[in-house]
Order: structure tokens, then C-alpha cells, then sequence
């Protein structure tokens, strides 16, 4: 390793740590020869160098750093352009050069000088991209800056910013059409027909337009408004679909790839998972684009009957359970972004050898259900149930229109008892492992209810696919 390598970088450039050596040269030539010419020119280069160090860490410059993100959130595996500017707030001037630190994840941080050559305005730009594969927030920054002063003989290095969380959602992949809808019909609307002879109270008006019939006028409204208004025979309504989104630890820890510590020990980022739970969060986020593309207002609540994003990090609402619209849909992905498992990482057992821990799929959940009793289909992404506990929700599947539950497992096979008990209530269930993807998962609910091919594939091997 050569000298200069050994020698800390954050004190002095080259230049400056070669003057201090000068210096240490000329002071002992002084002591050996006497002169004292040599001694001032030792006090000299062994000074300067000093007084620049001091001088760059008590005149510390400061600067303004603007980064944006495009787009603000982004799905996995797309990328993400990061615009930086930077601008220099207070007196001073020289150069610096500047480095965006990254979790190890986007590769090597990117550096460059400060200010740029196409600085304008006393503003530096810069543009760089990114790109993850898992979903998560990821601190981007801060900015270093490492100064040094007019000569170029001492080095200071600093964080400019605090950084910027980046979040990155998960990808919703196409979801074939199937007879989910059921009678509300696949374009997400229904009409529903006022009675023969409505009341005063519930009638549905509308203004008078050319053509319509004169029996139709409603005399009450008319005289309210002071315009002409008719009944309105036919109405629209938005459908409703609820969505149980599995988050215990229990259901989903154990087999393979059952974490991502790793991941979190180098990247810095924590987050709890699962191989299943991440199957599990790219089927709540596909069924929710593939709803709210038929214009569905969509519902999402966990086992126990509270919101379903109550614990993410990442959630812009956590208490909000109902979404609708384009805006809607984009809360739940970046709810969805940081969602992770929760409740005991080690689950107690009590005597009777059940989970111990608050109850799922108890009355809670089946109020929350009730209010909303038959106004859409209801869907359940579970990860590993007992059969008590499917025979918990089972009652459930009176609420919605339709009744569908996906259980991811490493060993579906063993979730035969429980689809049963599923079944049994009115469900259409199936269980299947993380290697069949969401949109053959999703065929199984068809109207001829034939089971994917793939899963068909899973269960002559043994893997299994519940039937």
C-alpha cells in the first residue's frame, strides 16, 4: 500500500500533507545545522497547512440541496429518475466535490463536482436513476460534500442534507376477467330499478328534458327547485368490494426465504417479510387495480376487522379503510409499500396449543362485513389458517355477493381441512404456493371454476394446489 493511501483523507490533500512533510524536514535540517532561516520556512509550511484546517471547519459553507423524484412513487423494477439541485446559500466560493450516498441495493453512490459547468444562477443540476426490485421506503442521501480551501492543502467532508425517502411500491400484474363481478356485471356498474310506486321520501329526480313523458313530472320537487322536474326510473350505483389482506407473523413466518434480514442489515432497511407475504401484497395490489379499472370503490380491512394499512409505515391514511378513484388506488400501493407482518415474531401457544394473541376473524370483522352486507364481492388473501379459524370466517362469506379466499402456503396440501371449512360456508377457495403466479392463482375463480394449469401441474407433483 503506498504512503499516500495510509494517510487520512478527511485532514489534508496530498499538497497539504507534502508541506507538512516539508516542513518536518526543514525543522530537523534546523536542528542539525543551526540556521535559522530553515527553522522560520519549517514554521512556515508546517503553519499553513494548520490554519487552512482550522479555517475550513469554522467557515463551514452552506448550500441548499432540492431532490425530486419522477415518478413519485415508483413500482418495482421500474426506474426512477432523481433530479438534484444544489445551490450555495451563503458567502464563499471554490470548488467541492459532492456525492449522493445510496443504499447499497441502487449500486455505487454517484458523485460529482460542484459547481457544474452548466450551473445557472449560482444553481448546479443533476440527474441520475434508480432502480429496485423490492418494494420498501429507501432514505436517498444525504449529499457529501467534501471542501477544501483556496490553496488546496486541507480536506473537510460533511453531510449538506438530511436525504430523501424513496418509496417504492409494489408492481400490480393483469388479472384475467372472470365471473367475480357476478350479477352487478363486469363493468363495475349496476342499475338498480326504483319501486313501482316509490314515496316522496326515497324518489330519485332529475330535470325536465325534452321528450319526457308529462307523467312523469314530480309536482313536489318541482315546486321545491322552481324548475320542472321528472322521476328518475333507473339509477347507478358503484359497486363495493372488501378485501381481507392476511398480515400475521404467524401466518406467514417459517420455510424458506421466511425474511429479508439480510436485505435490511446491508440496505439499513427493516422490514419483516416473507417470501408467501410477498406473494400475498403483489395479489392485494393486482385485485385492487383490477376492481378499481371496473370502477369498483374498494374496502380493505386484516383479519381482526381494522384497517388493513393501520400499521404500514408507509400508509399516507393508516386509519382509512375505504378507497375509490385513481387517487384511491394510488394510497393503496404506497400503503402497501411498507406493509409488513405483524404481531408476535414468536407466537405463543397457550394450553389448548391455538395462537395466543389478539382474536381474528371474530365479530369485530363480521360488524365491520355487515355494514356493507351484499354490496359487492368479498375477497380473503389468507396466508396459513387452522381450520378452526376457517371455520371462524366461514359465516363471512354471507356478507358479500361472491365469497373468494386465496391461501398462499409453502405446503398448500396442508390447507385441504381448511379450504374445506371454507367451502362449507359459501367460499370459493384455493390454495396455492408462491410458485404459481397471481393471475393462474385467479382463474381458479372463473365461472367454470377449472383450476389453472399450473396449479393443476403443482398438485401431480405433490406440491399441491387445494381443489
Amino acid at each position: 500500500m503506498a504512503l499516500r493511501d495510509r494517510l487520512p483523507r478527511h485532514l489534508f490533500s496530498p499538497r497539504g500533507w507534502g508541506l507538512l512533510a516539508a516542513g518536518a524536514v526543514c525543522l530537523l535540517s534546523a536542528q542539525i545545522m543551526g540556521r535559522r532561516d530553515l527553522l522560520s520556512l519549517s514554521v512556515l509550511l508546517i503553519v499553513l497547512p494548520l490554519i487552512s484546517l482550522a479555517g475550513i471547519r469554522l467557515l463551514k459553507p452552506r448550500f441548499q440541496v432540492y431532490r425530486e423524484f419522477n415518478p413519485s412513487p415508483v413500482e418495482t423494477s421500474a426506474a426512477a429518475t432523481v433530479r438534484l439541485a444544489v445551490a450555495r446559500t451563503g458567502s464563499g466560493g471554490g470548488r467541492a466535490i459532492m456525492e449522493e450516498r445510496l443504499p447499497p441495493r441502487f449500486g455505487e453512490s454517484p458523485a460529482f463536482h460542484f459547481p457544474a459547468r452548466s450551473a445557472k444562477g449560482g444553481t448546479s443540476r443533476y440527474e441520475y436513476h434508480l432502480r429496485s426490485t423490492k418494494r420498501g421506503q429507501y432514505l436517498i442521501g444525504p449529499v457529501t460534500a467534501e471542501f477544501t480551501d483556496p490553496f488546496g492543502l486541507s480536506l473537510h467532508r460533511r453531510a449538506i442534507d438530511e436525504g430523501d425517502t424513496l418509496t417504492v411500491t409494489p408492481a400490480a400484474v393483469e388479472l384475467p376477467v372472470t365471473g367475480l363481478a357476478g350479477a352487478r356485471g363486469n363493468d363495475g356498474i349496476t342499475a338498480t330499478r326504483t319501486r313501482a310506486n316509490p314515496s316522496d321520501d326515497d324518489v330519485m329526480t332529475r330535470e325536465y328534458r325534452p321528450g319526457d313523458p308529462m307523467r312523469r313530472v314530480h309536482w313536489a320537487a318541482t315546486a321545491h327547485h322552481g324548475a320542472l322536474m321528472v322521476r328518475q326510473e333507473e339509477s347507478v350505483t358503484t359497486p363495493e368490494a372488501t378485501i381481507i389482506l392476511d398480515q400475521r407473523f404467524a401466518a406467514f413466518s417459517g420455510g424458506h426465504g421466511s425474511g429479508f434480514g439480510g436485505n435490511a442489515a446491508v440496505d439499513g432497511h427493516e422490514m419483516i417479510t416473507s417470501d408467501t407475504f410477498e406473494w400475498a401484497v403483489v395479489a392485494a395490489i393486482s385485485i385492487c387495480t383490477h376492481l378499481a379499472e371496473r370502477n369498483y370503490a374498494l374496502r380493505l380491512l386484516d383479519p381482526r376487522g381494522e384497517p388493513a394499512f393501520l400499521r404500514s409505515l408507509s400508509a399516507p391514511e393508516p386509519e382509512a379503510e375505504e378507497f375509490s378513484g385513481v387517487s384511491g388506488l394510488q394510497s393503496i400501493a404506497e400503503s402497501l409499500a411498507a406493509i409488513q407482518l405483524s404481531g408476535p415474531h414468536h407466537a405463543a401457544r397457550d394450553h389448548g396449543g391455538q395462537d395466543a394473541g389478539p382474536a381474528v376473524f371474530d365479530d369485530h370483522l363480521m360488524d365491520k362485513l355487515s355494514a356493507h352486507r351484499m354490496r359487492g364481492p368479498l375477497i380473503a388473501v389468507l396466508g396459513r389458517i387452522s381450520p378452526s379459524e376457517a371455520r371462524a370466517l366461514a359465516p363471512a362469506a354471507g356478507y358479500g355477493a361472491n365469497a373468494f379466499a386465496i391461501i398462499v402456503s409453502d405446503r398448500p396440501a396442508d390447507a385441504e381441512d381448511s379450504l374445506e371449512a371454507l367451502r362449507r360456508g359459501g367460499w370459493r377457495a384455493v390454495a396455492v404456493p408462491v410458485s404459481v403466479s397471481v393471475p393462474d392463482a385467479w382463474t381458479h375463480f372463473d365461472q367454470g371454476g377449472a383450476a389453472p394449469a399450473t396449479a393443476a401441474a403443482d398438485v401431480r407433483r405433490g406440491a399441491g394446489v387445494g381443489r
